[in-house]
């Protein structure tokens, strides 16, 4: 399977000690150049540079050949590059987060899931605690409707 992912899936899951998931549940991750440099920007959190400093074997870098498009002008890049690049590579799934950019790859064609389908297919799977990664992930500055995080529970209790 190709499964590209975007910035913010992989800064939460860095940040709620649940990066191995994506190993576990995908064996490979392809991030896009512009990800690699948003996760090792100075204002980054100090875990996230850390961890982008000394990457995993399954986190794959690889550069969009195709340039941008209008969706350059809408998205911030690593967003552009993660939608080019799963394009691109004709990815089984996208990783991202963004409403507008979920909006842009659904109309493109690609499958998605964010951080919270990534913990639900990992509670599915027993991989994890769910109500506590949940309250990780309230304790950082991701956002989601309480009603989501509900219904998210209240599917695995």
């Amino acid at each position: 399977m190709i499964i590209v992912s975007n910035t913010s899936p992989i800064n939460y899951l860095i940040l709620i000690e649940q990066i191995n998931l994506l190993a576990e549940l995908f064996q490979e991750i392809i991030i896009p150049q512009a990800v690699y440099t948003e996760l090792s920007d100075k204002f980054a959190p100090p875990p996230v540079q850390a961890w982008i400093r000394n990457p995993p074997s399954w986190l794959k870098i690889q550069p969009v050949s195709q340039t941008a498009d209008a969706i350059a002008n809408l998205l911030d890049p690593g967003e552009t590059e993660a939608i080019l690049l799963a394009q691109e590579l004709n990815a089984d799934l996208l990783i991202l987060d963004d409403m507008k950019a979920r909006r842009i790859a659904k109309d493109r064609g690609l499958a998605i899931t964010g951080i919270l389908g990534i913990l639900d297919q990992a509670a599915t799977m027993k991989l994890i605690d769910l109500p506590v990664a949940i309250q990780s992930l309230k304790n950082t500055s991701f956002w989601a409707s309480d009603s989501l995080l509900q219904k998210l529970l209240d599917k695995h209790y």
